[in-house]
């Protein structure tokens, strides 16, 4: 993992400076993602566990509330979970978002950035996606991970970073 991110079920350090291979995937609106259709642009990646629950709702409205300064900013921003593309277009219609989301359901995505965790939920052990932000520069290498994601002020967290 020295050089660049790869699928991989062991805890990495960190990929930060390492190119981003190229993917694609199944996003809303009938699209494909293709990572390379972005180069030039920052590439901002939130992963979140699971469409309408409390806490992906909000982090979803705060990114909502600032798409308009990221798109100034040169940045573009896509949702990812292991929902399907028919549950993701109800979300992002209830919620009016303005980016697309991509379905991650055979979790690839999910392994290549290494966000699949073990978390505790009602006392239960549960295999889920650990909230996690990933920041994609313009040339296509990672520049920032944010893991372990707490909602509050994060979408701006997210925000001053492009902004620099």
């Amino acid at each position: 993992m020295s050089e660049s991110l790869s699928i991989s079920n062991q805890e990495v350090p960190s990929a930060l400076g390492c190119q981003v291979p190229q993917f694609s995937a199944a996003m809303t609106n009938n699209g494909q993602f293709e990572l390379n259709h972005y180069l030039g642009k920052k590439v901002i990646l939130y992963f979140y566990p699971k469409d309408n629950t409390p806490g992906c709702t909000t982090e979803s409205i705060a990114f909502r509330d600032i798409h308009p300064q990221l798109l100034a900013n040169n940045s573009v921003i896509f949702g990812i979970s292991r929902d399907s593309l028919r549950s993701h277009e109800g979300f992002k219609s209830k919620l009016e978002l303005p980016f697309e989301l991509i379905s991650d359901t055979d979790e690839q995505l999910c392994q290549l950035f290494n966000v699949i965790k073990m978390k505790n939920m009602y006392g239960k052990q549960v295999r889920g996606i650990e909230r996690s932000t990933f920041v994609i520069d313009e040339s296509g290498k990672l520049v920032k991970e944010w893991r372990g994601v707490k909602v509050a002020d994060h979408a701006k967290a997210v925000l001053d970073f492009v902004n620099i």
